[in-house]
């Protein structure tokens, strides 16, 4: 199962963070990985300085930027799993 945590602080929340749930939500219910991504939010991860929205998978932090939702999901989330 990977653990997918996304920053929902007022930080990551005004760089995107909603749409960010959003777009990893529908990702993971289109491609049937309902069973094996789990996804939750998280309040502040400490990481505001960052540009993009603070992302946990499997405990490792990523910085998102919202319009690059699909890449970070094929590349982190899905690939990470191969």
């Amino acid at each position: 199962m990977t653990e997918v945590v996304i920053c929902v602080g007022s930080s990551c929340h005004l760089k995107g963070a909603r749409r960010v749930v959003e777009g990893l939500t529908k990702l993971v219910t289109e491609r049937g990985l309902t069973e094996n991504v789990k996804l939750s939010g998280s309040f502040c991860m400490g990481r505001c300085e960052e540009a993009g929205v603070s992302v946990k998978v499997n405990g490792e932090i990523h910085f998102v930027d919202p319009d690059q939702i699909k890449e970070f999901f094929d590349n982190v989330i899905v690939g990470g799993n191969r």
